[in-house]
């Protein structure tokens, strides 16, 4: 059983990219690479059980268990010391990058208040697209009643296009809603 979107990816997405940008073999078409998806806990710095809630959160998300991220530098203003944990994220390959993908362009996405689309400026130049999101509460795995605190977080999609044009109109015939 092959998850829906990377079906939809090698069967229209692949034979409609070649005809766009002229590709002469198939392995120069753009793919998905990977997506990282990244919390921030600023408060684990006092409360150590935030950081607890975030990973648990990230878990349920993404089906995968968070690597907790720690501070590279002190800053003394943030009463932060290095090595001092202060968020979590997960790196998302395979089945469970299209899963994820396929949940947050469909269901996710959709949920977000007052919603008119995601940036089309947020192309780092080689063909990556980074996404911030306000609250975890979009995602239908978390429950409303369950949060402490609500939270934001950035998804990475890195793709293997090199130029922004080919990566945003993969990322469109995946389904990202972009601003019209």
């Amino acid at each position: 059983m092959m998850n829906r979107l990377k079906e939809k990816y090698i069967k229209e997405i692949v034979p409609s990219l070649m005809s766009k940008f002229n590709y002469k073999s198939v392995m120069q078409v753009p793919k998905l690479e990977k997506i990282v998806v990244n919390m921030g806990v600023g408060d684990a710095v006092q409360n150590s059980k935030a950081l607890d809630n975030a990973v648990e959160e990230l878990t349920l998300i993404t089906g995968q268990k968070p690597v907790v991220t720690r501070a590279k530098k002190s800053i003394a203003g943030f009463r932060l010391r290095e090595g001092m944990p202060i968020g979590a994220k997960v790196t998302l390959r395979g089945e469970r990058m299209y899963d994820f993908l396929d949940k947050l362009v469909s269901v996710s996405l959709p949920r977000v208040r007052d919603f008119r689309g995601v940036s089309k400026n947020a192309f780092d130049g080689r063909g990556n697209y980074t996404l911030g999101i306000k609250e975890q509460l979009i995602f239908p795995e978390i429950d409303y009643d369950k949060v402490a605190k609500v939270r934001g977080m950035d998804i990475v999609i890195v793709t293997t296009a090199n130029t922004d044009e080919e990566s945003r109109e993969l990322l469109t015939q995946l389904g990202m809603p972009f601003k019209k």
